[in-house]
């Protein structure tokens, strides 16, 4: 993904005379120049010459589009573009599109101020210019606003063409399902080939007894060195390396590791599934196994969910693999006052969550009928976090938004032996399980402390999907009249 770029065009005319498209071009690299020194701008900028004429616009528009390291474009008027020479070019760009309305002065000069100056230094309507033909001809952009060197601009810009090179390289996302879908599921099942046609994934279902002969090629070597690694990366629970039986377990556990990342890089996958209900050959369900792949980055969906699997894959890459795990609400807590939620899964939360060092226990699963198997146990960090939910409709695909607030987990819980997060949703623990059962949010989620609603609103509507966002402005009624809406604005499109 580094290899990408976004072309940085500057718009205007030949009314003002060559002196001043000098003046607009020397500002416009100048402007790259101090983006490409930002650390919040992950990808490198490149400046284009200034386009005047329907004809510049256009060929510019169509080299983007021939440029496979060009993951969007990059507009500004830095003075006045009359928007009808944009026409053919916008028709022509198949990129994603930021319009950064800016200037390149801070500040009027109010001493010096005259109609050169004002005649040169025009985003303030050169830009509702450009703006409006963007929405007369219905092009969906990302709008920021802001001088070029604010912080807060720089800050937006960065999450934008960070979600933009996901949304344009994440088309390639495949996910290995190892069975099929958990039997009389619905929110797991949906239409693959819908979602390929529409998000460009990939989504094939493999044996199994695939893994389990990958599983036979593992040496022992291997396994020992994986051991070490884990002696390095996380605690023992007290007795495990003593007791052969627990032992083995994990041991087992680093040997399916290694013979399903073997099939994940060797069949470009980005992430996978599986479920209890189909194990066969397997001594034991992958947990510390499937929590150490998505350590690695990759994503993952229990019970043959892969919608969950591939968004924790997409997350993952916005993150830069920070902080973002597959999730599902598990159970309430209904203290009038101080209701939250707990989540968790039987076994595979990642550990890019863990508030401490991880610990690896070994306990009987009682779900699967088969032997203990070892996984990471830890409690989630404190602070702001997101859950996100894609469904299928029927259809159309809706993905689903809600703030949280991650709290610190109270109590130890001896008795269970998993990695869980506690957390409190907006506006209300109530009101955001409400909003979340009529907007018929599933209960697997991609979980996120690194990944912004803003970042999730944008992938969506990049991939033009509907998206629901869930917050502490959310009101019952209008949240049902927002989905009576979308049920007429998304059936037709």
């Amino acid at each position: 993904m580094k290899s990408l770029k976004f072309w940085f065009i500057t718009g205007s005319q030949h009314l003002y005379g060559e002196e001043t498209l000098r003046e607009v071009a020397e500002h416009a690299e100048e402007m790259v120049g101090f983006f490409n020194q930002q650390n919040n701008i992950c990808y490198e900028i490149i400046y284009k010459p200034v386009v005047t004429t329907p004809e510049e616009i256009l060929n510019t528009m169509i080299k983007a589009n021939g440029d496979v390291n060009c993951a969007g474009v990059i507009t500004w008027m830095h003075t006045f573009s009359p928007s009808k020479m944009w026409i053919n070019g916008l028709k022509a760009i198949q990129k994603p599109m930021l319009h950064l309305h800016t200037q390149f002065n801070k500040e009027i000069p109010w001493d010096t101020i005259d109609m050169d100056f004002m005649n040169t230094n025009q985003s303030a309507h050169g830009d509702r210019e450009h703006g409006f033909i963007f929405t007369r001809m219905g092009i969906k952009r990302k709008v920021v606003v802001g001088y070029y060197q604010d912080p807060k601009v720089i800050e937006r810009m960065g999450k934008w063409l960070n979600v933009a090179a996901v949304a344009y390289q994440g088309a390639d996302i495949k996910i290995m399902r190892l069975g099929d879908n958990m039997r009389e599921v619905a929110v797991t099942e949906g239409d693959k080939v819908e979602a390929q046609i529409k998000l460009g994934w990939h989504v094939n279902t493999y044996g199994v007894g695939d893994l389990v002969e990958k599983m036979k090629e593992v040496t022992e070597s291997q396994v020992d060195d994986l051991m070490e690694q884990y002696k390095e990366s996380y605690t023992f629970a007290d007795g495990i390396l003593e007791d052969s039986s627990q032992r083995e377990a994990v041991r087992y556990q680093a040997k399916v590791e290694i013979a399903l990342k073997g099939m994940l890089e060797e069949g470009g996958f980005s992430g996978f599934t599986n479920t209890f209900e189909d194990l066969h050959g397997l001594k034991q369900l992958p947990g510390l196994a499937s929590q150490r792949i998505m350590e690695a980055g990759f994503g993952f969906g229990p019970e043959g969910d892969w919608k969950v699997a591939a968004m924790v894959r997409v997350m993952k890459m916005i993150s830069g693999n920070k902080g973002t795990s597959l999730m599902e609400d598990y159970t309430y807590h209904l203290e009038g006052g101080n209701e939250a939620i707990l989540g968790a899964h039987m076994l595979e939360i990642c550990p890019t969550l863990a508030e401490d060092k991880p610990r690896i226990e070994v306990h009987t699963l009682g779900i699967g009928g088969k032997d203990a198997p070892a996984r990471l146990t830890f409690s989630g960090k404190e602070g702001k976090a997101i859950c996100v939910s894609l469904v299928d409709m029927g259809g159309r695909l809706r993905l689903i938004i809600l703030d949280v607030e991650a709290i610190k987990v109270p109590y130890d819980m001896p008795n269970l032996p998993v990695a869980r997060v506690l957390w409190k949703p907006m506006p209300s623990m109530l009101e955001s399980a409400e909003a979340w059962i009529y907007a018929g949010g599933a209960h697997h989620t991609a979980f996120s402390y690194d990944v912004t609603a803003e970042e999730m609103i944008d992938w969506a509507e990049l991939m033009d999907i509907e998206c629901i966002h869930i917050n502490k402005s959310t009101t019952i009624p209008n949240l049902k009249r927002e989905l009576a809406i979308n049920e007429l604005l998304w059936k037709f499109k």
